[in-house]
């Protein structure tokens, strides 16, 4: 299970750091992106691991890097781009 955390966490980081490459605009501080992403992964590691038990390094690395991607896309604001209605009052 260790080596399951750790592997997440790394998967986790990467995942964050990718998102800051391809959405910096899009996204808030870097470092709450960056733990976002390994908090993310390392939650749906351990979710995903006491859901099919030991013996499933794989799937519970997907299930990691599902949560943590879940995770950072609710950290995601809006483009900017598109209308803009005003709030009737």
């Amino acid at each position: 299970m260790i080596f399951e955390a750790l592997g997440a966490i790394l998967l986790g980081l990467g995942a964050s750091w990718a998102a800051l490459q391809r959405l910096p605009h899009r996204l808030p501080s870097r470092r709450l992106v960056l733990a976002a992403g390994s908090l993310g992964s390392l939650f749906g590691a351990v979710l995903t691991h006491a859901a099919l038990g030991p013996g499933h390094a794989v799937a519970t690395l997907i299930g990691a890097v599902a949560v943590g991607a879940v995770l950072l896309s609710l950290l995601l604001r809006p483009a900017g781009h598109g209308l803009r209605r005003p709030i009737p009052s």
